[in-house]
């Protein structure tokens, strides 16, 4: 028995920095290749009029502000010492060169940020933003964090996701040539996804050369195209049951060394349609460990590299 379940993003940071550290999530008010019509209109299947947004930019415009009150509440919640300036809103390296650096240093001109975590699409990544990014690394963890979702072609054609699983390959080689580290973001429970399809994802993503991955619950945000799917029977979410189950057989599946960043989703309870269990993320979290700890499978154990078995 492995003598953890799988790889806590928390416990990397801790021994990374022997203290509490906490991301610290900002919104620099960009936007998408798949909402301003350079690649589509609309954006993704699930997102609804705010997207992937979190709103802070109207109310919080300047980074060094929202960094300010991301400390002070992290310290009071968590104990937190140390911090990671997190882009998470939207994709994070699409704007012009000089906008994301003046982005990025003011990020990092607190000296209790100690890393830069971006956010970003796979097909919104040129040679100039990684070498960029590259840069940071002398003074601070850096990690990309791709969207990919899925690593079936049809799939990512029916939620109008607009990239392809090449433009993720090809993005994640061109940033591991720089030694940064990748996070993968995945969704289970997609429109026309068995668990044979997630299994599949898993065996692909787990022959690249990532560090980490972010394993998120399909839920339906009101106003998204996908509420109308919903609403007229031609989607079906998952039960919190199934998707502790497939969570688990996907985690048994991947390198056991992989940071295990995120297990579940975190929608906005005002635009929450469906299902209502994606709110409790505690309970999502303990069902996923007992599932673990019940079925025998923890991170990594069904793991074979390609060609060794």
């Amino acid at each position: 028995m492995s003598p953890f379940l799988y790889n806590e993003y928390s416990r990397y940071l801790k021994n990374l920095f022997g203290c509490r550290v906490q991301k610290i999530s900002l919104d620099a008010g960009l936007t998408c290749p798949n909402r301003d019509g350079t690649k589509g209109e609309g954006g993704c299947l699930y997102c609804n009029a705010r997207g992937a947004g979190t709103g802070v930019f109207a109310r919080v415009p300047e980074i060094r502000d929202q960094i300010r009150r991301g400390k002070d509440f992290l310290r009071k919640r968590y104990g937190a010492q140390k911090f990671i300036a997190y882009f998470q809103s939207f994709s994070n390296t699409y704007a012009p060169l000089p906008a994301l650096e003046r982005l990025y240093r003011e990020a990092l001109e607190d000296q209790a940020v100690v890393g830069l975590a971006v956010g970003t699409r796979p097909d919104c990544v040129g040679p100039e933003v990684l070498d960029l990014l590259c840069s940071y690394q002398r003074s601070h963890l850096v990690w990309v964090e791709f969207g990919l979702q899925s690593f079936h072609p049809e799939t990512l054609r029916r939620i109008n996701r607009g990239h392809s699983v090449e433009d993720f390959i090809f993005a994640v080689t061109e940033t591991r040539r720089r030694e940064l580290n990748v996070c993968a973001h995945v969704i289970l429970g997609l429109p026309g996804e068995g668990l044979a399809e997630v299994l599949e994802t898993a065996r692909r993503l787990s022959a690249l050369d990532l560090q980490g991955l972010k394993i998120h619950s399909l839920y339906i945000n009101r106003g998204s195209p996908l509420e109308a799917w919903y609403r007229e029977g031609r989607f079906q979410p998952l039960t919190r049951e199934q998707y502790a189950d497939w969570v688990c057989q996907f985690l048994a599946l991947i390198p056991g060394h992989w940071i295990i960043q995120r297990l579940t989703g975190d929608p906005h309870p005002r635009e929450l349609a469906a299902p209502a269990w994606t709110l409790e993320k505690g309970q999502t979290l303990a069902l996923i460990r007992e599932t673990l700890e019940k079925s025998g499978l923890y991170q990594g154990s069904k793991f074979r590299e390609s060609g060794k078995g």
